[in-house]
This record gives C-alpha cells, sequence and structure tokens, in this order.
C-alpha cells in the first residue's frame, strides 16, 4: 500500500469515465464530430475524434484525435487500475461528449440505453466497488429530460448526474432549464459539472497545432467551466433553487482564485443598480455563500497549493479526490502506477484535510453508508 494511503481506511474515486460499449457503437456508426475512426492496422486502437480540430484530413489517421485502448471501456480494467492504486470505490461516468450531438428523438434511447448498462455494470461488481453518474438526453424536451431524472431514481447506484456546460445548448443560464434544475433539486441529485467545448480555436493562435491538446486541456476545459458556473450564478439559479448541489470538475477550474474579482465586479456592475423601481439586478445570494452551501470540488487539479485554494474556498468537507482516469495514462510502455494519480495523491496528501478527500466526504455526500476499505 502507498505511503500516503496507509491511514486513509477508505478511497473514493469521485472523478472517473467510462465508454461503455453501447456507447462506442454509437461513436462508430458515425462519420461526423464525435465519431470513433477505425484503423487499417486490427492490431492499433481506434482514435476518437472528440473535437473539431481533431477531424483534419492533413492529419494522418494514426494521429488524429486519441487513441481509445481497452481501458477506456472495460471494466475490469478500471477495477485493476483501482486495485493497482489502493481504491475501494469508484463513481464511473460517461467521458465527453456525452450525448448532446444526438438529435431530439434518438437521444432519450439512448440514455435509457446508457444509464441502465452503467447501472448493470455497477450490479455486476458489487461489493460497494462501483456507483455512477448518470448522463442526460440534453437535445430532447425539458420534458422527457425531467422524467428521464425521476427515472434515474430508481436505479440503486446512481448517485447523480453528469453535465456539460452547453446543457440544452445555449448555456447553463438558459431559463428553459428552470424545471430540469427544479426536477434535479426535488430528486436531491448532484450535479458534476464537466468541461468538453473550452473556448473558441482562435484564442490559442495560428500556432496552437505545435502545442497538440495542451492549450485546450489545461486552459480551455478549466475556463469552460468557470465561465458557465458563473453564467449559472449570475442568471439567480442558486436563488430560485437553493437546495441545488453541483460538484464541479477540476477543482472549480479557475473558480477558487477568482471569487472576489468576480463578486467585484457584480458590486460595481451599473446594469445591476436600481433603475427607479428600487429593485436591484443580478444574483441575491452572494458567490461565496453559493460555494459554500451549494459546491462541491474534486481534487483533480495535481498541486498542493490549489487543493488549499479548494479547501479554503468550499471547505475541507466540500472537496473530494479524483483521478481522471482513463486519461492522462502512463507514458512509459507497460508502467502500472499511473503518475497522473501520484502527482494528485501528493498534492492532497499535503493538506490537514487528506483523510475527508480522499473518501469520507465522497462517501457522506452521496450516502456511500456500506462502503469500507
Amino acid at each position: 500500500m502507498s505511503k500516503t494511503m496507509e491511514t486513509s481506511p477508505t478511497v473514493v474515486d469521485i472523478h472517473t469515465h467510462i465508454y461503455p460499449p453501447s456507447y462506442l457503437s454509437l461513436l462508430r456508426s458515425r462519420t461526423t464530430v464525435p465519431y470513433l475512426l477505425d484503423l487499417p492496422n486490427k492490431y492499433s486502437p481506434p482514435r476518437l475524434i472528440i473535437l473539431p480540430s481533431d477531424d483534419d484530413a492533413s492529419i494522418p489517421p494514426d494521429s488524429r484525435g486519441r487513441p481509445i485502448d481497452t481501458s477506456y471501456s472495460s471494466i475490469q480494467e478500471k477495477l485493476r487500475f483501482m486495485d493497482i492504486h489502493n481504491i475501494h470505490t469508484s463513481v464511473i461516468s460517461l467521458a465527453n461528449p456525452w450525448l448532446d450531438f444526438l438529435p431530439p428523438d434518438e437521444s432519450v434511447n439512448w440514455a435509457r440505453t446508457v444509464n441502465d448498462e452503467l447501472e448493470a455494470i455497477c450490479t455486476q461488481n458489487n461489493e460497494n466497488r462501483l456507483y455512477a453518474f448518470a448522463t442526460l438526453p440534453l437535445s430532447s424536451s425539458p420534458k422527457l429530460i425531467v422524467e428521464e431524472i425521476n427515472r434515474l431514481k430508481e436505479l440503486p447506484h446512481v448517485k447523480g448526474i453528469i453535465l456539460g456546460t452547453t446543457a440544452l445548448g445555449s448555456g447553463l443560464d438558459d431559463p428553459a432549464l428552470n424545471t430540469i434544475w427544479s426536477a434535479l433539486e426535488q430528486t436531491k441529485s448532484l450535479i458534476f459539472l464537466h468541461p468538453h467545448y473550452g473556448l473558441p480555436n482562435q484564442v490559442y493562435g495560428p500556432r496552437a497545432a505545435e502545442y497538440g491538446h495542451v492549450l485546450p486541456l489545461s486552459l480551455g476545459f478549466p475556463l469552460e467551466t468557470t465561465i458557465a458556473f458563473t453564467r449559472m450564478w449570475l442568471s439567480g439559479v442558486f436563488d430560485r433553487f437553493p437546495a441545488l448541489r453541483v460538484l464541479i470538475a477540476h477543482a472549480g477550474g479557475a473558480v477558487p482564485f477568482l471569487t472576489g474579482r468576480i463578486e467585484s465586479c457584480v458590486q460595481h456592475e451599473r446594469s445591476f443598480e436600481p433603475n427607479g423601481d428600487g429593485v436591484r439586478r443580478g444574483p441575491r445570494r452572494d458567490l461565496k455563500t453559493v460555494l459554500r452551501e451549494n459546491v462541491w470540488l474534486d481534487a483533480v487539479v495535481y498541486e498542493e497549493a490549489s487543493v488549499r485554494a479548494a479547501v479554503e474556498l468550499v471547505g475541507k468537507e466540500k472537496v473530494m479526490f479524483g483521478t481522471d482516469h482513463p486519461f492522462f495514462p502512463p507514458l512509459e510502455q507497460g508502467a502500472e502506477k499511473w503518475e497522473s494519480v501520484a502527482t494528485n495523491l501528493k498534492a492532497v496528501a499535503g493538506t490537514e484535510a487528506r483523510d475527508v478527500i480522499m473518501g469520507g466526504n465522497a462517501m457522506e455526500l452521496l450516502g456511500l453508508n456500506g462502503v469500507s476499505g
């Protein structure tokens, strides 16, 4: 057992993904982004073309997108990864881009298929090892989305939902989301807010291709999440639905570092001042209160100072360990220990809140009462 986990009775991975077989079949049936590109060499893993920048005919097929080996879909490999890193329980979720790209008449059936498959995977691997965040048919109507939210409560291993930043297509400040926010609040469903779309490609400049995925993943994803959550707060979502619960990926993006600046800008925003009617516009609950009462953060940030900032912002009981498996695998052929996981463990181990971050907080939040290491 690793030194950083010796005194931690249970480790729960709150941020870990999978592409179940049904979803890979869906991607393989497509020819536009997102899709799965099988290579002529049957011994080479297929390539996941997930971003428009990956779908470039000038790039050799075996260099486009991301190679998708069995670690992305095999639950046995997921369990083996957990055993190697002393992780007792994982809350698996479908990786981006979820079902956002489907036409409305297909999304509900696919959501049910994928969610039922995730539930079956968790059921077959008992002993409290696997739970799941479900996905929603967001291209469908709000009525059908709410029906799926309510149906998910019948699946005992589903502990919430994973949500992208565009939601119905117009972002998280879209008034059309009100019925969905209401259903998620009423069912006490945790929302795992996760990026996918990044920032417009032009912000990365004309030399972006030289840097591979570094700019979109390191900066685009966290800033996408930061903007999406801030829009959610500015539009009064947490005023209208004060019991909504949100887990923000990647330690909240830039939110822990920009909270003061965001609040200062709101306080000085002239368009929020009363316009002769005595009514001040903008969010009623201040950002720090919402972060303390409605928000949890994962610790997938790879730096002790950043973990400390997350703890300082939301409280030590609101930060949870994650690996982002199967992304960021070892670069050394045959290596079993993942450097990305070791870096995250080191970041968490340096904090006084290590034990609760490693598992206690997730057990409390998700009601994983039967889990023990």
